[in-house]
């Protein structure tokens, strides 16, 4: 598990990459922020994951970020979870109504 990586929710959704770099930068070295893109729209889905350059920096942005208003949210910073393994998602297909109507011929 990577406790230097933060899970931060509720962003505003013009918040980019580099304000949350220049904002979390005030608790320690930040290796990466990545904010979550709707791939369909390409709009922010409201949420990013920040990677500080240690656990402790990490501990400090989630003391001094949690709750507190950035870009007038209130923003959720927590450690980030690892991935759950989830099960692949099935794409419908299968089964369902081909319209067939057999072997009937020609009506007289």
């Amino acid at each position: 598990m990577n406790e230097s990586r933060l899970f931060v929710g509720n962003l505003a959704y013009q918040t980019m990459d580099n304000d949350l770099q220049d904002h979390f930068s005030q608790a320690g070295v930040v290796s990466s922020v990545n904010v979550m893109m709707d791939k369909f729209t390409g709009k922010s889905r409201g949420f990013a994951f920040v990677e500080m350059a240690s656990a402790e920096e990490a501990n400090k942005a989630v003391e001094m970020f949690h709750n507190k208003e950035f870009q007038g949210r209130a923003l959720t910073v927590n450690i980030a979870r690892p991935r759950e393994d989830r099960p692949p998602r099935s794409g419908g297909g299968g089964g369902g109504f081909r319209g067939d109507r057999g072997d009937r011929g020609p009506r007289h």
